[in-house]
């Protein structure tokens, strides 16, 4: 079950340790940009009360279940964790960059196909710009405000 988007704000609303999704791919970015090899969610799945958790500090997760209903649901975070699988292949390796906007979180990867995938987070309450460059080549992108992006450069 996928929520809409009057769904989703409605969630966040009334379920505010649903909040940190910044924190989420700040944590994403900032352990790619320490060279980890994957990263891995231990609390994927958990019930509305952020459980079953034996040492009782409950938790967010990506995927919620309510059995009494029978329903699972999607949180933001695992739009999170889709977005950097989708873009970031098994296999790609972190490479070097330089961002002129200390404002922005960023990533990026070689995938072992050959294209380049650059991921942007902009916690601005602003859009930003920037240029990428790559090689011989640059674009001009603009991140909207409050999102992340990826912008994926063909081998």
């Amino acid at each position: 079950m996928h929520f809409s988007p009057e769904e989703m704000v409605n969630f966040v609303k009334n379920h505010p340790k649903y909040v940190p999704v910044y924190r989420y791919a700040r944590d994403i970015i900032g352990c790619m940009n320490n060279w980890v090899d994957g990263w891995i969610d231990w609390n994927m799945v958990l019930d509305k009360q952020g459980g079953p958790n034996w040492f009782k500090n409950w938790c967010i997760a990506p995927v919620i279940v309510d059995p009494d209903k029978d329903k699972v649901y999607f949180t933001p975070l695992y739009y999170i964790m889709a977005h950097f699988s989708k873009f970031i292949r098994p296999g790609a390796v972190r490479i070097g960059y330089e961002n002129t906007d200390p404002s922005l979180m960023i990533t990026a990867a070689l995938n072992p196909e050959g294209s380049t995938s650059v991921v942007v987070l902009n916690m601005n309450l602003e859009s930003k710009n920037i240029k990428l460059s790559l090689a011989n080549r640059s674009v001009e992108v603009q991140i909207n405000p409050q999102a992340i992006q990826t912008i994926v450069i063909a081998p």
